[in-house]
């Protein structure tokens, strides 16, 4: 089951390696194959760039999905996260940085690298803290890759995936913002113009019951300049990132949903659950994000990660193409 998740996280990335232009770090990163294993190297040297590259990026394309990098300082998001390791050990993240899969970081599609967040196992109440300094997974029902030291501190490496929370930490990734040199030369994976981006309604979940976050009021993306917060600095976020202590938090029931898009009009979301009539049974759910309604198109809940997949692949193929996985 791990090799399988392992293979499966980076699939994509490895597939569409001949499609990206040459001469950019996440590219080399993307076409890497499987030669590096663990023994076969000696670990990375502390790279440079680690002190000095902060970066966005602009937007890309993977499988035909687009992916827009932002600045969100208050990212709290559920889902499912893989892990990855051996056959990217020693080569260059999406943002210059050195791979160690035995290092405490993980990959995000879109949030600013690096940036630090705390990673909540779901499923057995493990947290520890991380460095996002890479882009990734390009599957679909996923929202973070871990390295393999990450994985094995959530206790998920054996098992391949976990239902997680990810929480970026505010001051701490401003502090880090705010310390590092901003990269304008927006090197993202590119391989055409950034496709027109349609109205969507942003949702961030609330904590789970009895679990407490540093967040303040989530925004889709902060217009704040990055400048580093009183009272800690640059040192003590270093500090905190390097003396890692797995916490632990109460464990509760959750669920695996495939959402296939939240509206801000009831007959929008009618519409989609009639198109996914064929798929299965669809629910329109009715929530409220940041004071405003909002419909939930659903289907679940799911048993499995594997059953999520497979329906998530079923709703991507009937035209919801932003369709994603949600825990609950």
């Amino acid at each position: 089951m791990m090799r399988k998740a392992l293979r499966g996280s980076r699939m994509a990335m490895l597939l569409l390696s001949g499609t990206m232009l040459a001469g950019c770090a996440e590219i080399n990163l993307f076409a890497h194959g499987a030669k590096s294993v663990v023994g076969e190297e000696p670990p990375p040297p502390p790279s440079a760039s680690a002190s000095s590259n902060y970066k966005i990026g602009k937007a890309y394309q993977v499988a035909g999905v687009w992916y827009y990098p932002q600045e969100d300082f208050n990212y709290d998001e559920t889902g499912i996260a893989s892990w990855y390791g051996p056959n990217f050990h020693a080569k260059l993240t999406a943002n210059g940085e050195v791979f160690d899969q035995n290092a405490v970081t993980a990959a995000h599609k879109t949030l600013q690298m690096p940036s630090v967040a705390r990673i909540t196992n779901l499923e057995n109440g493990r947290s520890i803290i991380v460095r996002i300094n890479d882009r990734g997974p390009f599957v679909n029902g996923r929202i973070l890759d871990l390295s393999r030291r990450s994985a094995q501190l959530l206790g998920m490496e054996g098992q391949g995936t976990a239902k997680v929370r990810v929480q970026v930490l505010n001051e701490e990734s401003r502090v880090l913002a705010g310390k590092l040199k901003p990269d304008t030369t927006g090197n993202e994976p590119k391989v055409a113009q950034a496709a027109p981006r349609g109205s969507v309604v942003a949702e961030t979940l609330p904590p789970p019951p009895g679990a407490h976050s540093k967040l303040a009021t989530p925004e889709l993306a902060s217009s704040a300049p990055t400048q580093p917060q009183r009272g800690m600095t640059a040192d003590a976020v270093d500090r905190e990132l390097a003396t890692q202590e797995v916490k632990t938090v109460p464990v509760h029931a959750t669920n695996i949903y495939v959402q296939a898009g939240s509206f801000a009009r009831h007959d929008n979301a009618l519409r989609v659950q009639a198109r996914l009539s064929a798929v299965g049974k669809a629910q329109v759910q009715q929530a409220n994000v940041q004071g405003k309604p909002v419909f939930r198109v659903r289907l679940g809940p799911l048993a499995s990660v594997e059953d999520a997949d497979r329906v998530l692949d079923a709703v991507v193929a009937a035209g919801e193409r932003d369709a994603r996985v949600v825990v609950d």
